[in-house]
């Protein structure tokens, strides 16, 4: 019995595992192909248009719950977005040449349940430079998608940039817990539901010859 079992798993049973194992991994890997790219990697455009250099970018994130809820209970956010360039250098550390920063006042208004966005250039709080942009929505999400989107974006004079040299942009992009009330500060100690970042270094060429 043993020998004709042994024979069985030989002839027979081989081919059919051999197409169930064919079939399964095809369409695993079909599974994986058609999963959508939402989870690449966003990557920084920088184009040197009208005397700067400008940058753009899609970020890809979602609020988690808790931070969510604070909204809801009508708890400000603040999302900042910071790009540093950096000109490089063989014999020392990259030198700074030019750092911008905006800050992204995202809130929910229980009485007309809008979401309102503020957009302040330069340190977070510093109105001096009045408000770039102040809009309301009428869904979280539609707010999300103006906060995720980052288009052209001015954070250096050309006049700052030598025509042959080599730059690294560092852009960082994250939910500013310090903004927060003092209490809701201190609960999110060492919680990461409070973390939303996104950080990106892409190097910029010298200036191409026309």
């Amino acid at each position: 019995m043993m020998a004709f079992t042994t024979r069985c798993l030989k002839n027979g049973l081989p081919n059919r595992l051999v197409s169930l194992v064919l079939a399964i991994l095809v369409g695993f890997v079909g599974a994986v192909m058609a999963q959508p790219s939402s989870q690449e990697t966003p990557s920084l455009r920088l184009e040197r248009l009208d005397e700067g250099l400008w940058l753009s970018t899609q970020l890809a994130f979602e609020l988690p719950p808790v931070v969510e809820d604070a909204l809801l209970k009508g708890i400000p956010i603040y999302f900042v977005a910071q790009a540093d360039l950096l000109r490089e250098r063989w014999y020392w550390t990259n030198k700074k040449v030019a750092s911008v920063k905006r800050s992204n006042r995202l809130s929910y208004h229980p009485l007309t349940r809008r979401w309102r966005i503020n957009v302040v250039s330069g340190e977070t709080g510093d109105t001096s430079q009045g408000l770039a942009l102040n809009q309301n929505f009428e869904s979280l999400d539609e707010a999300l998608t103006t906060i995720r989107r980052i288009f052209r974006w001015k954070i250096a004079n050309l006049a700052d940039l030598e025509p042959s040299s080599t730059y690294e942009v560092d852009f960082l992009f994250q939910l500013d817990v310090n903004q927060l009330p003092r209490p809701l500060q201190i609960g999110t100690l060492g919680q990461s539901d409070w973390i939303v970042s996104r950080r990106m270094i892409q190097a910029l060429g010298p200036e191409s010859s026309k």
